[in-house]
């Protein structure tokens, strides 16, 4: 008799180690995949962003033609482009690539002061292709930023985040906002 409860309570024990280390193998999976997931977001986002730093050169050499005494803003934009290209973490990317976007403001507020310029159809074709990048950036920093919520809420809920505390997993950063002056309302007069 005593055999037969050690042998139950043995093999209850046995089942419940079969099934946290099932547990963890499946955890420890989900993590890869929404880690690589998130890579692989980054990566699409990258892509799009190679697509701008191809347009700009084009478009400042265009605007360059027009507004000769434009220069400290063209070489702003240039300046941005090149340290956005050449950032070595996501952190330092995602800084610069803010930094760009401003300065491309700047820029689309030199051409609205040369209406010959905004005539241009060069210019006008370059300006499409950058509106429509600008897009295509939009959306893939939205699905970065959708898959880097999951696995940080995965990261963090209990009980995996037990597993990506023995693993090593770590947060990931999601897109966001730095610059204070694009997060105010847009004031509109009459």
């Amino acid at each position: 008799m005593l055999a037969l409860i050690l042998g139950c309570v043995l093999g209850g024990i046995a089942l419940i180690v079969i099934i946290c280390v099932l547990w963890g193998i499946v955890t420890f999976n989900t993590f890869v995949r929404m880690r690589n997931k998130v890579e692989e977001a980054f990566s699409t986002m990258d892509v799009y962003l190679k697509k701008r730093y191809d347009l700009i050169p084009n478009l400042v050499e265009t605007v360059k033609g027009y507004t000769k005494h434009e220069n400290e803003t063209l070489t702003n934009v240039i300046n941005a482009r090149n340290a956005a290209m050449t950032a070595k973490t996501p952190e330092e990317r995602m800084q610069n690539e803010n930094a760009l976007s401003g300065t491309l403001k700047t820029l689309f507020a030199v051409a609205e002061a040369y209406p010959e310029l905004k005539a241009d159809a060069h210019f006008t074709e370059l300006m499409g292709q950058l509106k429509n990048v600008e897009a295509e950036i939009a959306s893939s920093r939205k699905y970065y930023n959708g898959c880097v919520r999951q696995y940080n809420t995965k990261l963090e809920v209990f009980p995996s985040s037990i597993i990506a505390k023995m693993k090593k997993f770590e947060r990931k950063p999601l897109y966001e906002v730095d610059n204070e002056e694009e997060r105010k309302n847009v004031k509109v007069q009459f």
